[in-house]
């Protein structure tokens, strides 16, 4: 066992060791207006009703767009379109059109209006479950209606974004260890 050297460090960089999973492209639509936002910031809360926490600042045009539809997809991105991820990050979807812009291809929802994004191995259809957070912490919890994954993907090289623009890839299975586990607890 390793006995660390631990040692102060600044409380507002902890997202380089706690960031939530991978780094997703929230599409949404709201009458003749659909935006796409790249977001590090959700987290799984139930199984069943399936529950996405996601934190969507009020400033992204998304925001206002998924607040008036109560749907958004969350497509999950691989890191071959890292420089689609930053460059949507970096844009504003009230001056382009981020689809067109990223020249990415969007498929329609089965059960939302929001679009999906063809070059995402997965995506997502939410539905707004509780919006009791938004107005104070901008904070949706959303159901997913509607899973789209390509079976093929097995273990998918995933985006996770630790700040201060660094990136880490993950995909690599370490170790098998579902033998060890209760089989309830195999969710």
């Amino acid at each position: 066992m390793t006995d660390y050297n631990k040692q102060n460090f600044p409380v507002e960089k902890v997202r380089k060791y706690l960031e939530p999973g991978p780094v997703v492209l929230v599409t949404s639509s709201w009458e003749n207006q659909s935006d796409i936002m790249t977001l590090g910031w959700h987290t799984i809360l139930e199984f069943s009703p399936s529950l996405v926490g996601c934190m969507i600042a009020s400033m992204n045009v998304s925001h206002d767009l998924i607040r008036n539809s109560g749907e958004c997809v969350i497509n999950v991105p691989t890191h071959e379109l890292i420089d689609q991820v930053v460059a949507i990050g970096n844009s504003h979807g009230d001056e382009v059109d981020k689809f067109a812009a990223n020249r990415l291809n969007i498929e329609p929802g089965s059960v939302v209006k929001a679009p999906l994004i063809a070059e995402c191995f997965a995506s997502f259809e939410c539905r707004l479950y509780d919006g009791a957070l938004v107005d104070n912490y901008n904070f949706f919890i959303f159901e997913v209606v509607k899973a789209h994954v390509d079976p093929q993907v097995a273990f998918p090289a995933t985006l996770h974004y630790t700040g201060e623009g660094l990136f880490r890839v993950m995909g690599e299975k370490t170790s098998d260890q579902h033998k060890k586990f209760k089989p309830e607890m195999l969710i």
